[in-house]
């Protein structure tokens, strides 16, 4: 299967070519979370918006799928299959659902995509069980994988990242506004980097290892995710304090009750010196 041929690649529709991603993993994404405790599958179906708590199914607003786009288009880059790149779409969706789960806990966040977060829906402790059995299920389905051996070792580099970033977010807070020591913008564009760019990179350099990509072709994808993430991350500070909750899910101005040092405010304070 291909998602975007050659011939339309300077005409792409991203929403189409999105939900064909998203199509095209869920299955998998599912089966995945299928192996899990029955309990814990169902706050992981939960996160996704595939069900209620109780386990009712719904139809509730899940997330763009881009993270699973990238690795089917990372495997397609590399000459392969689309399919080829699912195992690694599954992964990186994975994680990217377990650091939502935590990141909710630790903002104090309780709302997810227009729905209670996970934590406020089933308990913090449960999500953070939740969030602990998608990053095992993460690294095994991946294991599994044709191929996977070799992928693994970058999923690992960018858990690492993913990590060190969101430890350099907690941090800024307790950091000045002003001084010497204060968060300056090029300090949060590394930890954006980190924590929101690593994984995209993950993702479309995963795609292309499982599609038997070189090195430095998977390479390449990777530093192309890290860049779009750090705009992600920007766009979506940006959001958080212009945003229309009806479209981002998420309330408006939380980031600015919270004091949280987003992008914007910093780079207001740099300019004033």
């Amino acid at each position: 299967m291909t998602v975007v041929s050659s011939a339309e690649a300077a005409v792409v529709d991203v929403p189409e070519v999105l939900g064909c991603c998203r199509e095209l993993v869920r299955p998998a994404l599912q089966e995945a979370v299928g192996r899990l405790h029955p309990w814990v599958g169902e706050m992981a179906g939960y996160a996704f918006g595939w069900c209620e708590v109780g386990g009712a199914p719904v139809v509730a607003p899940g997330g763009k799928g881009l993270r699973q786009a990238l690795a089917v288009l990372g495997a397609e880059a590399a000459g392969a299959d689309g399919r080829d790149g699912v195992a690694g779409a599954v992964a990186v969706e994975l994680v990217h659902t377990f650091s939502l789960l935590h990141d909710d806990i630790m903002d104090g966040d309780g709302t997810r995509r227009g729905r209670p977060a996970v934590w406020k829906a089933y308990g913090t402790g449960p999500a953070v069980l939740a969030g602990d059995a998608l990053f095992a299920l993460a690294v095994g389905t991946l294991a599994a994988a044709p191929g996977g051996a070799r992928a693994l070792p970058r999923l690992s580099a960018a858990l690492v990242d993913l990590l060190h970033g969101q430890a350099d977010d907690l941090l800024f807070a307790a950091r000045p506004w002003t001084g010497p020591e204060r968060v300056r913008p090029e300090a949060y564009r590394l930890m954006a980097e980190r924590k929101t760019g690593a994984l995209l990179g993950c993702a479309a350099a995963l795609g292309a290892v499982l599609g038997g990509a070189p090195p430095a072709t998977a390479d390449a994808l990777d530093r192309a995710g890290r860049h779009l993430g750090t705009a992600f991350q920007i766009v979506d500070d940006i959001l958080g304090l212009w945003g229309d909750p009806t479209v981002t899910g998420k309330p408006v101005h939380a980031d600015l009750r919270e004091r949280k040092k987003t992008f914007p405010v910093l780079a207001a304070l740099d300019t004033a010196g």
